[in-house]
């Protein structure tokens, strides 16, 4: 399948759009810090559902457009999965940081706003999100920091081509890293509400206590987790030990 250029891609005329970076579940490539606690097919089985909860949440917001960017490789298992309404993109180049810079690259022509959004915070509450878009309008970049250094979300008007280039991706330092390039370029940037996504054992633990309590906030995650514990491995979550 072509990949979608920049010219190709077709704005719904929202002001807004979200845009998940995401994978195809494929076996051994997704989540694959979560193998100690999870089989390699338990780790793409939940992948599956991190993403079928946050595809749910991001149609949950009113006036924004929701795009997929992804490894060519991936676009046509994602097309299917997230259906017609859904633009996937193919990025140009390999990695997290080509990844994000296509879709600055794509998204943000006349001053949109353009929101890069993890795929595995699906239980992030919707509010932060609508804020985030709020927050962009006054701003040249938002970014939404993990408690790990990282960050779950980061939005921009328009691209800007060094803003990820070699910024320590998948590291603590990714968020420090952004924001020094982001004062380099001279850009005014508001933050978002901290938050946490799925990376290892005691995110997923802290995620099955959350959504015990609150299930419809990623009721896939929360039906797959329940299933798991009944009838899965017995793993303490958060030890990956017996």
């Amino acid at each position: 399948m072509q990949s979608q250029t920049k010219a190709e891609v077709r704005s719904s005329g929202n002001d807004g759009v979200l845009v998940i970076m995401a994978k195809a579940p494929k076996l051994g490539t997704v989540k694959t810090r979560l193998t100690s606690t999870l089989s390699p097919r338990a780790v793409m089985d939940f992948y599956r559902c991190l993403l079928d909860d946050t595809l749910t949440l991001a149609r949950s917001l009113s006036a924004i457009e929701l795009a997929i960017m992804c490894p060519a490789s991936d676009v046509n298992e994602l097309k299917d999965l997230a259906g017609s309404e859904v633009t996937v993109v193919a990025q140009q180049g390999e990695g997290l940081a080509a990844g994000l810079t296509s879709v600055f690259s794509c998204f943000t022509e006349g001053q949109r706003r353009a929101i890069a959004f993890n795929s595995d915070s699906p239980h992030l509450p919707r509010s932060i999100l609508e804020n985030a878009f709020e927050t962009l309008a006054a701003h040249d970049v938002v970014v939404g920091p993990t408690h790990d250094g990282g960050y779950y979300l980061v939005g921009a008007k328009t691209s800007h081509p060094t803003l990820f280039a070699n910024d320590g991706m998948g590291t603590r330092t990714a968020l420090d890293r952004l924001l020094s390039r982001a004062r380099a370029l001279e850009l005014s940037v508001g933050l978002a509400t901290p938050f946490y996504d799925i990376d290892v054992a005691d995110d997923l633990t802290r995620l099955r206590a959350e959504l015990r309590v609150a299930p419809s906030r990623a009721p896939s995650t929360a039906r797959w987790l329940e299933e798991w514990e009944r009838t899965g491995p017995h793993i303490r979550m958060g030890t990956g030990k017996p």
